[in-house]
């Protein structure tokens, strides 16, 4: 399941930087406008201590996490929605992606300049909002022109394009007015009729605050997270705090060093880690394992799924002729310490196609193609 978020913000926020830490994929840094030209994308593995335990209990040959791809674009700046900066071609980068993680800046550094001249997370969160919605907007006005055309047509080809053409109309008056699509209170049936449009201000958004060093162990009280906590608290959004530098630096250590350096800044995990999963519950996203001596290996699913479709993760085939599913709980196997007790507890379960699969699920699947 390739699921990705755009990491979006104005330039000399941070964005590269975190995204360095993400994926340690280099991407290059400076203290300059569009030093990323080139979209730069990461597949980050999502953390997860059950597979760890799970492995640490079968000692498999492979032990393989779940994960996200995370795609760097450049800084928008004001105008980018009409071709200011590198515009354009940066906003149509990230069309793709299933949410936004949008990188706010909340370190004060006179060597680092800001292209608005001052720290404000909330005036640079609408800088972006309203690029976003200029660019949605110029995407709905293109599309209602096709609409006002099919609907002069008759019977239900043209009833069809008079009910979109009234949504459109809907959705451009919200996206005139400032307001994301996102905010607009649609209906889920109305999002799931824009979703071919890739619409950027109807994704998930998810806040990142980048503060200094300085500022670590002071999130509840610093006023510029403060702003970004109740920004994201007014739309229901998430929002982590991280200082991205450190998080790059973190990255850089052989993995043995990492818990003293982050004990040494007051840190019990790795920012990056609560990124992830952040992320990850944003995008409806769950885990199930599949457990055995070649393979303990985590699998994505969205919350919700019957067992078929959790199936069809691994494999068409698994979806297409699934039977049965052999079903136990991860807690389970590791407190009994092997699958032959779990089952010899009554503790494995056959389940059919109804299932609906649980979080921490461990599962074997029974299909004929």
């Amino acid at each position: 399941m390739a699921l990705g978020i755009g990491i979006v913000g104005l330039p000399n926020v941070g964005k590269s930087t975190l995204f360095n830490a993400l994926s340690s994929a280099g991407a290059q840094a400076a203290n300059y406008p569009f030093c990323t030209i080139e979209p730069n994308v990461g597949v980050v593995p999502v953390p997860d201590e059950r597979l760890d335990q799970l492995s640490a209990l079968v000692k498999p040959q492979k032990t393989i996490p779940t994960s996200l791809e995370f795609v760097d674009i450049a800084g928008l700046v004001r105008g980018a929605s009409k071709g200011e900066g590198l515009g354009n071609q940066f906003l149509a980068n990230i069309r793709q992606v299933d949410a936004v993680l949008h990188v706010l800046r909340c370190f004060e550094d006179p060597n680092v300049t800001h292209v608005e001249g001052g720290i404000d997370p909330k005036r640079d969160r609408d800088i972006v909002d309203t690029e976003l919605c200029l660019k949605d907007l110029e995407t709905v006005d293109k599309r209602r022109e096709r609409a006002q055309r099919n609907a002069k047509a008759g019977g239900k080809a043209g009833d069809e394009a008079k009910a979109e053409l009234a949504l459109l109309d809907k959705v451009k008056a919200g996206l005139d007015a400032g307001i994301t699509v996102r905010a607009q209170k649609l209906t889920s049936d109305e999002h799931k009729q824009l979703r071919e449009l890739f619409l950027l201000t109807d994704k998930p958004v998810l806040y990142v605050a980048n503060i200094g060093e300085s500022q670590l162990g002071k999130e509840d009280t610093d006023p510029h997270v403060v702003a970004v906590r109740e920004l994201a608290k007014a739309e229901g959004a998430e929002m982590v705090a991280l200082a991205a530098g450190i998080e790059a630096e973190i990255q850089q250590l052989p993995p043995e060093e990492r818990p003293g350096f982050l004990a040494s800044v007051g840190l019990s995990e790795p920012g990056l880690h609560k990124v992830v999963r952040a992320g990850y519950r944003m995008l409806g996203l769950q885990t199930f394992f599949t457990v055995g001596e070649q393979e303990c290996r985590a699998w994505t699913f969205h919350r919700g799924a019957k067992a078929p479709e959790a199936a069809g993760v691994i494999h068409s085939d698994f979806e297409r002729g699934f039977i049965k599913a052999e079903v136990f709980d991860w807690k389970d196997l590791i407190r009994l310490g092997s699958e032959a007790a779990v089952r010899e507890r009554g503790l494995l379960r056959i389940e059919g196609k109804e299932y609906v699969v649980r979080d921490g699920d461990c599962m074997h699947f029974r299909f004929n193609v």
